[in-house]
C-alpha cells in the first residue's frame, strides 16, 4: 500500500491546481458554517440536559417558570402621579407581549388599594404606601428615587424566546416617552446573559486579532532568514476559519470558554506553519521545488502528525467532563490543531510552487561574516547544550529536586479553591451585572433553592402537612434561607390560615386560587414545588446550604412514596463546583493515559514514558503557580493539567527522538543527550516563546475566567520548556541507564 504522504506529495506536484482548487472549496465550505456559529450562555453550558439533574433542572424552568426580567426606574421622585401613570401604561403594554405571563410593579399595590384605579394626587400615593405592609414596600420601592417591575415569563420560554421579548421591551421602552428625567433599565437575569453574549463576540474578535498581532510580531522577529515570512500566519488564519466552519456545521457553540480556545490554537497552530515553512526552505536550497515538496511533505508530514496526536490527546481528555463547556473546549481545540495541521501540510507546498518559490538569498561576500561559534544563538545552543551533560552526568539529584517542588505543587494544588460562579467571570464594569447588583441591593437576593415533591397525591392532607413542616424547619434552622412558598402557604392563604383537613376541602380550596399563580407550584396531582428564597452569598456557601438542604429533607423523614429533589440554578452552580474539582483530576489522568498509550503505541518499548515524566512534574508546577497566585479553578483553568499534557508533550518527544537519533549513530549517551538538546534546544525555544505570544493575548481579556486562564497557561508553557531542556535529560540518563542500549528511533526505523 502506497505511503498516503507519499501520494499527497505527488498529487501536489502534478496536480498542483486540482489541489488548490480542493482546498477552496473546502475553505468555502468553512465560511458557510461560519455563519452558523451561535453564542450560547446561560445553564446549557454548564450542565448536560441528558443528564438527572440537567434533565430536572430544565423539567422545572419548562413547569414552573423562566427567569424574572427587571425593569429599574429612577428619577427625582418616582412616587410623582406622572411617573407612576407612565409606568402603569408601560407595564400594560407589556402584558401583551408573547411569552409573557405576569407584569407586577407599585403601581399594582396603588390600584388595588383605590378601587382598581391609580391615585391621582402625591397625597393619595403617600397615603397608601404608607399603610401597605413595609416588607412589600421595601421590595417594590425602596426610595423615592427608584421603584421596580417585575416582567414574569412564560414557564418554559427558552433563550432565544427570551431575547426576543427583551428586543420587544427594549424596543417598547424606546418609544414609549418617559417623562422628563425618568429612566428605565431594563436588567435581569436574561438582560445579564444577553449583554454578556453580545460581550462575548467582542471579545472573541478582540483576543483574535490580538493573538494574530503577536504572532506577527513573533514571526517578524524569529523567522526572518526566510522568505514570505508571514505565511504561517496566513496558514494559521486559515485554519482558524477552518475551525470556525467545522464548529458551525457540527453545531458546537461559542460559550465563555470556547473563546479562550481561539488564541490557544493561534500559538499551538503557528508551531505547525512555521516547521514546514522552515523545512520546505531548508530543501529549497539544495534542491528543486518538487524535490522540496516532497522531501517536505513525506519526511516531515508524519513526525508532525505525532506531534500533534500528541497535543490532541490532551485536549481530547476534556471530552469526558461533566461541564458542557469544559468538554466544547477541548471539541473546538481538537478540531483546531487537526485544521491547523492540514492547512500547513496543503497551503505551504502549494504556495510554493505557485509562487516559484526562492529562497532568500545568503549576505553577500563582502559583508562582514561573524565569527563562527559567537553569535547569540550559538552561544545559547552551546549554553544548552553544557547543561545538559551536566544534568545527564547528575541527574538523580535534579529529578528529586524538581519531584519535590512538584510533590509539594500537589499538596498545595488541594488548596486552590473552585469557583463556579459566573457572575465573578464577567467584568465588573458590566452594565448588566451592576445593574443585577442594584437590584440585589434594594430588592433584596432574588435567588431562590427550589425543591420538587412528587408523590402518588400531593394534594393528601399528610403529603401538604409534611410540605408545610419541611418549609418550617429550613426557615428556623437555616440563617441563610429568608422565606418559603409553596402549594401548602398557597392552600393556606386562601383557607383563612389554615391547611383542610380532608382531601375534599383541599380540592375545594385550590378551586379558587387563580391558575396562573397555582400553576407556579403545583404540576396536576403528583407533583409540588417549594421555593426557598435566600440571602446573597457567596457559591461556596450556597453549596453548603443546598448540601445540607439535602441531608435535612432525609432526616424530616417524608411520608412513604413521597420524593423529594433539589433543583434550580443554585443547586446547578453548587453541583458545577464538584463537577469542576472532579473532572480536573479525571481530564489530568486521562491525558496521562492517552499520551502513555500512544507513545507505547508508537515505539512498542519501556522508554516510551520518558516523555511523560517530566510532564507529571510540571502539573505539579502549574498546582503550585495556582496557589501561590491567588487564582481559582474555573471551568477553563480547570483544563490547565490536560492542555499541559498536550503541549509539553511535544516538546519532551522531540528531545528524545532527536537523543535516541544521535545514538542510534553511535555516541556515547552523554554526548548524544548534549549533542540532542544543543540541536533542538533553540527550536524547542523559539517555538514555545511563539506559543507564548499567542497564549499571551489570553491576558488582554476583560473577562477574568479568560485572563486568569491566560496568565496560568503563559508560565505553563514556560514550564513545559525547563521540563524539555533541563528535566528531560536526567529523564534520559537514567532510562538508558536502566535499559543500557541505544534505541532506533520511530523515524530512522521507518
Amino acid at each position: 500500500m502506497r505511503n498516503p504522504y507519499e501520494w499527497l506529495a505527488a498529487t501536489v506536484n502534478d496536480h498542483t491546481w486540482a489541489v488548490a482548487g480542493v482546498a477552496g472549496a473546502i475553505f468555502i465550505l468553512a465560511f458557510f458554517g461560519l455563519s452558523m456559529v451561535t453564542m450560547e450562555t446561560g445553564d446549557d453550558t454548564y450542565i448536560d440536559k441528558t443528564t438527572p439533574r440537567g434533565a430536572l433542572l430544565a423539567h422545572y424552568k419548562d413547569t414552573y417558570g423562566s427567569d424574572a426580567i427587571m425593569l429599574i426606574y429612577e428619577a427625582d421622585s418616582v412616587r410623582s402621579p406622572d411617573v407612576l401613570r407612565y409606568i402603569d401604561r408601560l407595564q400594560e403594554d407589556l402584558r401583551n407581549e408573547r411569552y409573557v405571563d405576569e407584569v407586577s410593579g407599585v403601581v399594582d399595590l396603588l390600584k388595588r388599594a383605590n378601587g382598581g384605579t391609580l391615585p391621582s394626587s402625591k397625597a393619595e400615593i403617600d397615603a397608601i404606601i404608607a399603610q401597605a405592609p413595609p416588607e412589600l414596600v421595601e421590595r417594590m420601592l425602596p426610595s423615592d428615587l427608584m421603584t421596580i417591575s417585575v416582567i414574569t415569563l412564560d414557564p418554559g420560554v427558552s433563550m432565544d424566546a427570551q431575547q426576543q421579548v427583551l428586543g420587544n421591551i427594549e424596543s417598547t421602552i424606546r418609544i414609549s416617552e418617559p417623562p422628563p428625567g425618568l429612566s428605565v433599565t431594563v436588567s435581569g437575569n436574561p438582560a445579564f446573559s444577553k449583554e454578556m453574549g453580545e460581550a462575548m463576540g467582542t471579545e472573541m474578535g478582540t483576543l483574535i486579532l490580538a493573538a494574530m498581532l503577536l504572532m506577527v510580531l513573533a514571526v517578524t522577529l524569529l523567522f526572518s532568514h526566510v522568505r514570505y515570512r508571514l505565511l504561517p500566519v496566513a496558514v494559521v488564519a486559515v485554519g482558524l476559519i477552518m475551525t470556525f466552519g467545522f464548529m458551525g456545521l457540527f453545531g458546537i457553540p461559542v460559550s465563555m470558554t470556547v473563546v479562550g480556545a481561539f488564541p490557544v490554537l493561534i500559538g499551538i497552530g503557528i508551531d505547525y506553519a512555521i516547521q514546514f515553512h522552515a523545512r520546505f526552505d531548508e530543501e529549497i536550497r539544495h534542491s528543486t521545488i518538487p524535490e522540496a515538496v516532497w522531501t517536505t511533505v513525506v519526511s516531515l508530514g508524519p513526525s508532525v502528525l505525532i506531534a500533534m496526536s500528541a497535543t490532541a490527546l490532551g485536549f481530547i481528555a476534556m471530552f469526558f467532563a461533566p461541564v458542557p463547556m469544559v468538554a466544547d473546549f477541548g471539541m473546538v481545540c481538537t478540531i483546531g490543531v487537526a485544521s491547523c495541521y492540514v492547512a500547513a501540510l496543503i497551503i505551504v507546498p502549494v504556495f510554493a510552487i505557485i509562487m516559484r518559490y526562492r529562497p532568500k538569498k545568503e549576505a553577500a561576500a563582502s559583508a562582514p561574516v561573524p565569527e563562527p561559534g559567537n553569535s547569540l544563538l550559538d552561544r545559547y545552543d552551546r549554553l544548552l547544550g553544557r547543561l545538559a551533560y551536566t544534568v545527564a552526568k547528575h541527574p538523580l539529584p535534579v529529578i528529586l529536586l524538581f519531584a519535590v517542588v512538584a510533590a509539594g505543587g500537589y499538596h498545595l494544588d488541594q488548596s486552590v479553591p473552585i469557583s463556579a460562579d459566573e457572575k465573578t467571570f464577567v467584568p465588573r464594569d458590566m452594565p448588566a451585572l451592576q445593574d443585577l447588583e442594584k437590584i440585589t441591593r434594594t430588592m433584596g437576593s432574588t435567588s431562590t433553592i427550589p425543591i420538587i415533591v412528587i408523590a402518588d397525591d400531593v394534594r393528601s392532607p399528610e403529603t401538604l402537612t409534611w410540605i408545610e413542616q419541611f418549609g418550617i424547619y429550613e426557615q428556623e434552622h437555616n440563617d441563610k434561607i429568608t422565606g418559603v412558598a409553596s402549594i401548602a402557604t398557597l392552600i393556606r392563604e386562601h383557607n383563612d390560615g389554615v391547611l383542610p383537613s380532608t382531601r375534599r376541602e383541599t380540592d375545594e380550596v385550590v378551586a379558587r386560587i387563580p391558575e396562573s399563580t397555582l400553576k407556579r407550584y403545583l404540576n396536576g396531582n403528583m407533583e409540588a414545588v417549594l421555593e426557598f428564597s435566600t440571602v446573597d452569598m457567596e457559591m461556596s456557601v450556597a453549596r453548603d446550604l443546598v448540601k445540607r438542604m439535602q441531608s435535612d429533607a432525609v432526616w424530616n423523614n417524608p411520608p412513604a412514596g413521597v420524593t423529594v429533589k433539589i433543583t434550580g440554578s443554585m443547586e446547578m452552580f453548587a453541583a458545577v463546583m464538584d463537577d469542576i474539582n472532579e473532572s480536573r483530576t479525571l481530564m489530568t489522568v486521562l491525558g496521562f493515559a492517552f499520551i502513555l498509550g500512544f507513545l507505547v503505541l508508537v515505539y512498542r518499548r519501556f522508554g516510551a514514558v520518558s516523555p511523560v515524566i517530566p510532564i507529571v512534574f510540571i502539573v505539579g508546577w502549574n498546582g503550585a503557580i495556582m496557589y501561590l497566585l491567588g487564582l481559582d479553578y474555573t471551568p477553563l483553568t480547570a483544563v490547565l493539567g490536560s492542555m499541559t499534557i498536550g503541549v509539553a508533550s511535544e516538546y519532551t518527544i522531540l528531545i528524545m527522538e532527536r537523543c535516541e537519533e544521535e545514538l542510534a549513530r553511535g555516541m556515547e549517551f552523554l554526548d548524544a543527550i548534549q549533542t540532542a538538546v544543543q540541536k533542538i534546544g533553540t527550536a524547542v525555544t523559539v517555538s514555545g516563546l511563539t506559543t507564548v505570544f499567542g497564549f499571551a493575548a489570553l491576558t488582554l481579556s476583560t473577562f477574568n475566567i479568560i485572563a486568569n486562564f491566560g496568565i496560568v497557561t503563559v508560565i505553563s508553557v514556560g514550564f513545559s520548556l525547563v521540563g524539555a531542556i533541563v528535566v528531560m535529560p536526567a529523564i534520559l540518563a537514567l532510562m538508558y541507564r536502566y535499559t543500557g542500549r541505544p534505541r532506533v528511533p520511530a523515524g530512522a526505523r521507518t
